[in-house]
């Protein structure tokens, strides 16, 4: 049977620092899905398609290709603590109220406000409001409760396997959803584009792998820097080669941004790299990891809060009617960082006033029996892997 090699054989490094280190990591993945939003939702990614591309789109599309990878550092994150974590039907049950807070809250402030979809307040944008999992009001966080609700029979079945069954599992299943699809020139009827549930069970998988046995390949900083840089080029370099041919021969317009997927296989390893790259950091125990430790759980927040189908595509004009809108390839770059660092920071804060609220409403929720049994019930199931 093969033998199990823990992560920390490869950084070398304890499990505080580590855990610093990936809580910071959280944070970075976040600011980078805002950069995304901002690069996409704010109309900055010139199409490729298109026969001639300004200066800004070039710099719009390199970010883009760095940044590309954060939701699945995401999900990766999820994935490494999930397996060695016991199952818990309360987290599901909050993360779940988390969800309804900002879908709801946030809808109807912004009804009240004036600021509502194409097709103003209609049954479909309430029920979207009220069941955002299956309306996919928020498709990630669809992805992310399916994959949490697997994540026991995933990690079950992880650990009766060794390491070279787990292995070619993982390879096959990447193959499947994620292989193919980066090498065949033409759209399958089967992808996704890693908008789904199983793409992300297969990321949880990577992750799982990388906690148990690690990925030797990456076995120092700069290894994993080099890596990560070379990919988020290579997802460059492919859509532009891609964007060539098309312009010249009028074929592959389907497939221009396929490097860009979220399954893709560059995508992936980019995600993978970056990973790495904060697994061999070293932050020393003080104020900045103890400020790490404490923002990044309110990191999800920033999500919900900006991808609302209220605001989705309206927090960038908010932003240019204070700053204005950057007119160079440089400006493009400051502004998407200024934009998601203002998210983020609006974001925290609002979710540490949520998690405030929740706590008041629970000690006070407390008085009454039927709620105390409840928790307690919910105390008791769980599931350890």
């Amino acid at each position: 049977m093969d033998k199990k090699q823990p992560l920390t054989k490869q950084p070398n490094i304890t499990p505080k620092e580590r855990m610093a280190n990936l809580e910071l990591l959280r944070i970075v993945s976040m600011l980078f899905i805002v950069v995304l939003h901002f690069l996409g939702k704010g109309g900055w990614l010139t199409p490729l398609t298109q026969a001639s591309m300004p200066h800004m789109g070039y710099v719009a599309w390199g970010l883009e290709a760095l940044a590309i990878g954060s939701l699945n550092v995401y999900m990766l994150l999820s994935g490494y603590f999930l397996i060695e974590s016991s199952f818990k039907v309360k987290r599901l049950l909050q993360l779940l109220l988390q969800i309804w807070f900002y879908s709801i809250g946030i809808g109807l402030i912004a009804a009240a406000f004036g600021c509502l979809p194409e097709g103003g307040f209609s049954v479909y944008y309430l029920a979207t409001l009220c069941l955002p999992l299956s309306t996919e009001h928020y498709w990630f966080m669809t992805a992310y409760f399916m994959m949490y609700l697997f994540a026991p029979l995933l990690a079950k079945g992880v650990k009766g396997l060794t390491q070279k069954q787990f292995r070619v599992v993982l390879a096959l299943l990447l193959c499947s959803v994620c292989m193919i699809k980066s090498v065949v020139p033409i759209g399958l009827s089967t992808d996704r584009k890693g908008y789904d549930c199983i793409w992300y069970m297969c990321v949880f998988l990577a992750a799982a792998y990388i906690r148990l046995y690690g990925i030797p390949f990456f076995k120092n900083v700069w290894r994993s820097l080099l890596a990560y840089l070379a990919a988020g080029a290579g997802i460059f370099v492919l859509a532009f080669a891609l964007r060539f041919v098309y312009l010249r021969a009028g074929k592959l317009s389907d497939m221009l941004s396929v490097s860009y997927h979220y399954n893709h296989i560059l995508t992936l390893l980019v995600a993978v790299a970056l990973f790495y790259v904060f697994c061999h950091m070293r932050i020393r125990q003080g104020t900045f990891s103890r400020l790490i430790c404490r923002i990044a759980p309110y990191t999800l927040g920033v999500y919900l809060w900006h991808e609302h189908i209220a605001i989705r595509y309206e927090w960038q004009n908010w932003l240019y009617s204070v700053a204005g809108k950057p007119d160079n390839g440089v400006m493009l770059v400051l502004y998407a960082l200024f934009a998601a660092v203002v998210v983020f920071v609006i974001g925290i804060v609002l979710d540490m006033l949520r998690s405030l609220l929740f706590r008041g409403l629970h000690l006070l929720l407390s008085h009454i029996g039927v709620y105390r049994r409840l928790c307690g019930w919910l105390d008791t199931f769980v599931i350890k892997v």
